[in-house]
């Protein structure tokens, strides 16, 4: 058949090329139902894992095990010194990557992750295995690698080793024919792991990181056409297009699959056939090839340290670029903590820098698209650093040469970010919209009626005699009390309404009764426990702090939520107040705060030397009104809320201060069935998960509305669907 011959003459590299551009139009046209195809990929990169972890034990013991003491000494040596260099000279490269991004503004909601405890980094785990099968079955790489490289150091010296070694052989060669019939089914795993990925990713939600993407996409090309093939082209016997075309097949199959442990067996064999194309083939750098390739693959590749400039995109994001007095340890602690997992080593840079810890969340959002070409890199940075070894044992590396490739690559890298900024600037829109999305919010459930009253009015004699419950009830109306500016509690949106996280659960604790709310704007702070002694207000909402003092005027409901104690702080003295002790130290310290004595006497404690000034309104603060005064101590959920508004401040809390105080809702004193009923109420609606649903929506920005269909030629254009 036509086909069939056709398929036949094509090399591997064209057939794998084929499928991902025929999986990718797959996806697109078919839509979510190519998700489908997903197990068929599954099964292809499970056929190819398989065989991985037995063939770098074998391999790294066999290849150490058949050399002598000072060949291993001269590898190793070499390998060290190449690593390095490319480790720091990608450092450097990802140094360059914030000269693209614009200048633009920022804020956002309020992240649990900013309370969060960091990740942990154990390095003991993943570098030293316990137990080296636990470590074969968990697939802890570096573990597996040592324990291996020990095996094969030990048996340098080792007496009678010749079984053993040839043993080695078989079993890595039998592993390899398993792997090359696996391989045969490239295509077909390609196409059904691009098709499902090109399905059902979400492009529209990749909008807010398309700055990223376009950087990083930007900067992986860079890495892998002039950064690596470069350096081979320049100071080895290897041509530019040799080590592309050889390592392409590699490269895609790596980039497909998401994963380069698939495709080292590929790598090992595709660089011995190189190197005996030149000649270079011996005992040397067989072994080499064999020891390296596994080994390289548990340290940071080019690729894994690419991912970490997403710490540097993420200052910016953020609006607290790294300064430079930051680079050196944005160097040192990336190098290290990329041995781990990413999923690991960027929440603790995350934190270690006072990032927020929920752009992690960001970072997986783009993983989607940069996993592929990290796992790309990664195969190209294995093949690199396998010939670049290779050729110094051989003595035919020029490390002069090597210096210059990386000047040139640095160079370019300088010269393209530029032109990356000016461009990404002038193509992609931005307006910041933190204002408008706040002042448009909409009430989730917009179920009781409600009334507006400008009148406080109290209730007859013989009403404030009964049990506030039966009053309401009989009146089917619930009398609210609000204060102006309760940030995201109880606020009036662009369109007029009263909403907000408070009015959210009494919206609902009305519908439950079938009653209306009736809100009543309390303009005097002071007046609360009067007013609801008196029945003018039922309930006093705004997100308020129990205190001992205020308990003994009014009763509080059970918390329904906390404040977290931080500070709204300018964006030009951020990096002022990141840590505690910082603070502590400053002689000349002045920050806002309300004149609540409780609170005021426990930030005290964390603060002794500091001026308390009072604050009575937060929009004066934030408009400048109380010059002298250096950040505000306030709640970190409503600082959020108002910093969206006034962008120019940011809400944070310094590392070392932990503190919440519970919020309730204030309800008059003496009614003891009421405040039961209430309590019961919001037990209830925490278990079934509305308070979390609600909490959601208000204090971290998460739209509750249905994921909308992802886009297909077939369902939309079409219409066959």
């Amino acid at each position: 058949m036509p086909l069939v011959n056709l398929y036949k003459k094509l090399s591997p590299f064209q057939r794998v090329i084929i499928a991902l551009i025929l999986g990718i139009s797959t996806g697109i046209f078919v839509g979510e139902p190519a998700g489908h195809l997903e197990v068929i990929g599954d099964v292809y990169i499970r056929l190819l894992q398989m065989t991985v972890l037995p063939y770098v034990l074998v391999s790294i013991i066999g290849g150490l095990g058949r050399l002598d003491s000072n060949m291993a000494s001269r590898i190793g040596m070499r390998a060290v010194k190449v690593i390095v260099i490319m480790w720091l000279s990608v450092m450097a490269t990802l140094l360059l990557l914030p000269l693209a991004y614009p200048n633009w503004q920022t804020a956002g909601f309020f992240s649990t992750s900013m309370i969060a405890e960091p990740a942990a980094f154990n390095f003991v785990k993943l570098y030293i295995p316990s137990n080296i099968f636990a470590s074969l079955s968990e697939t802890i790489v570096p573990a597996v690698v040592l324990f291996s490289l020990l095996m094969g150091v030990a048996l340098i010296k080792v007496q009678n080793k010749e079984t053993l070694l040839t043993l080695t052989t078989n079993i890595g060669d039998s592993l390899m024919k398993v792997a090359s019939y696996v391989a045969k089914l490239a295509p077909l795993g390609i196409f059904a792991i691009s098709a499902s990925a090109a399905g059902t990713l979400a492009v529209d939600e990749l909008g807010r990181l398309q700055v990223f993407l376009w950087v990083y996409i930007t900067a992986a090309a860079l890495l892998a056409f002039v950064f690596l093939p470069l350096i081979i082209h320049w100071a080895t016997p290897f041509s530019y297009r040799e080590i592309l075309s050889t390592a392409g097949e590699a490269v895609i199959t790596a980039l497909a699959t998401g994963t380069v442990l698939v495709v080292l067996p590929m790598i090992i064999e595709r660089s011995k056939e190189l190197l005996a194309k030149h000649g270079m083939e011996c005992e040397e750098t067989d072994s080499t090839v064999d020891v390296l390739v596994p080994t390289a693959y548990s340290f940071p590749s080019t690729g894994t340290l690419l991912g970490l400039g997403f710490i540097l995109f993420s200052a910016w994001y953020v609006g607290s670029p790294l300064g430079f007095d930051d680079y050196i340890s944005f160097v040192i602690m990336g190098a290290l903590t990329a041995f781990g997992s990413m999923a690991v080593a960027i929440p603790f840079l995350l934190d270690f820098f006072d990032l927020p810890a929920d752009q992690f969340q960001l970072y997986l959002l783009g993983s989607v698209v940069t996993a592929r070409f990290a796992t790309g890199l990664a195969a190209l940075h294995g093949f690199v650093v396998t010939l670049l070894v290779a050729s110094a044992v051989l003595k035919k590396l020029k490390w002069h040469r090597m210096m210059q490739a990386i000047g040139v690559h640095l160079a370019v890298t300088f010269g393209v970010m530029i032109a990356a900024g000016f461009v990404l600037k002038s193509l992609i829109p931005y307006k910041y919209e933190g204002v408008q999305t706040f002042e448009s919010m909409k009430s989730m459930n917009i179920s009781a009626k409600i009334d507006q009253y400008k009148e406080l009015t109290p209730l007859g004699y013989y009403e404030q005699q009964q049990p506030r419950l039966e009053v309401i009830l009989a009146r089917k109306s619930l009398r609210v009390g609000y204060h102006y500016d309760s940030l995201p509690y109880a606020f009036r949106n662009k369109d007029g309404r009263m909403i907000g996280f408070d009015v959210e659960l009494l919206n609902q604790f009305a519908k439950d009764l079938d009653i209306n709310l009736s809100l009543i704007l309390i303009k005097d702070r002071t007046d609360g426990a009067e007013l609801l002694a008196d029945g003018s207000v039922d309930i006093i909402i705004g997100g308020h702090t129990i205190t001992p003092k205020r308990a003994l005027a009014v009763t509080f409901s059970d918390p329904y939520s906390f404040h977290t104690l931080g500070l709204l702080v300018s964006d030009a003295k951020r990096d002022d107040f990141a840590e505690l002790y910082t603070m502590q130290a400053m002689d000349t310290l002045n920050l806002g705060m309300g004149k609540n004595k409780y609170y005021r006497d426990i930030v005290k404690e964390y603060l002794p030397k500091a001026q308390l000034t009072e604050v009575t309104k937060v929009r004066k603060f934030l408009k400048g009104d109380y010059e002298g005064v250096d950040a505000l101590i306030y709640s970190t959920e409503a600082g959020s809320a108002w910093a969206m508004l006034y962008p120019n401040y940011s809400a944070v809390i310094p590392k070392g201060l932990r503190f919440r105080a519970p919020i309730a809702f204030v309800m008059p004193k003496g009614q003891l069935d009421y405040v039961q009923y209430m309590n019961t109420w919001l037990k209830l609606k925490k278990e079934t998960g509305f308070q979390e649903k609600v909490y959601d929506y208000w204090i971290l920005g998460k739209n509750p509305k249905a994921k909308k269909p992802r886009w297909s030629v077939m369902k939309d254009v079409l219409g066959w669907l």
